[in-house]
């Protein structure tokens, strides 16, 4: 037998490497997925970071509400311990603006 079966020709033929062109193409369309993918995470990164600053500045605004409460509260109390008579100063709470 000078040539090989028909079975023996399809399990043993040389792979074919692709044309230099096809894979400069494929090279550069994985390289665009990269940079595509790098943008992505950055922009994330940056909502991610505006994300934390409106958080902070939340937190900064009830910190600060808070505050007036309790210096209103605190005003009240003044007040009322000025206007009620020193017998009812046990029950002031009752007279504050609350």
């Amino acid at each position: 037998m000078t040539r090989c079966p028909e079975e023996c020709r399809k399990q043993w033929r040389p792979k074919q490497e692709k044309p230099g062109l096809q894979k400069q193409k494929e090279e550069e369309t994985k390289e665009e997925a990269g940079k595509k993918r790098e943008e992505k995470v950055e922009k994330e990164k940056k909502r991610k970071q505006k994300r934390e600053r409106m958080i902070e500045v939340k937190r900064i605004a009830e910190k600060w509400e808070i505050w007036n409460e309790e210096e209103e509260a605190a005003k009240s109390e003044a007040e009322a311990i000025k206007l009620v008579p020193e017998r009812f100063h046990r029950w002031i709470k009752v007279f504050s603006k609350k």
